[in-house]
């Protein structure tokens, strides 16, 4: 059966391992090669710059002690690819009480989505998320993370006791997690 030694055989003989010509040459121009597709895949994933940032920095951080220098291009992709699904993970989990960690396979490094296309599409998303949510829940939800105001300013804004406030949140924060679970990537 091909993969298996043959009796007798040493088995180290037959180990295979993927051979590509490139290589990179130091951490730099791992970073300099790989950010920006990175940083679109983060963008897209959260839908903001600033988190996307921290977490892209996050994947590099996170692979800098375990990954080889002299592993293929390929090789250091699909390493960057599994230490960001392990890193959206994490954040999802901490943010939201659950995991999203599937990373499209169709997302192709060479070609990034825009950053600006990225906050559009999730602008969009997030729209129809606010849109399937009642009044109040999609009020606070407007009030607190596309206007910027504090719980207590969104409490006076919907008249309401700014302990009120932070529970409507914590609920439509959890409502809007549940109609998404079918949609999340």
């Amino acid at each position: 059966m091909a993969g298996r030694p043959e009796p007798g055989e040493d088995p180290r003989a037959r180990e295979l391992r993927l051979v590509a010509g490139e290589t990179y040459r130091d951490w730099e121009s791992i970073y300099r090669d790989n950010a920006t597709w990175v940083f679109a895949l983060m963008v897209g994933k959260v839908g903001n710059r600033p988190d996307a940032e921290d977490l892209a920095a996050e994947v590099f951080t996170a692979a800098l002690k375990p990954l080889r220098v002299q592993a293929s291009v390929p090789e250091v992709r699909a390493y960057l690819r599994a230490t960001a699904r392990t890193v959206l993970a994490e954040y999802w989990r901490t943010r939201m009480g659950r995991e999203i960690t599937t990373i499209d396979p169709d997302f192709d490094p060479e070609q990034p989505e825009p950053p600006e296309q990225a906050g559009v599409r999730a602008a969009a998303q997030a729209r129809l998320l606010l849109d399937g949510l009642p009044e109040r829940y999609r009020r606070i939800l407007e009030l607190r993370f596309l206007q910027g105001l504090s719980v207590r300013d969104s409490a006076a804004e919907l008249g309401v006791s700014v302990a009120n406030a932070k529970v409507l949140q914590h609920r439509a924060l959890q409502m809007a997690a549940q109609e998404n679970v079918g949609g999340a990537r």
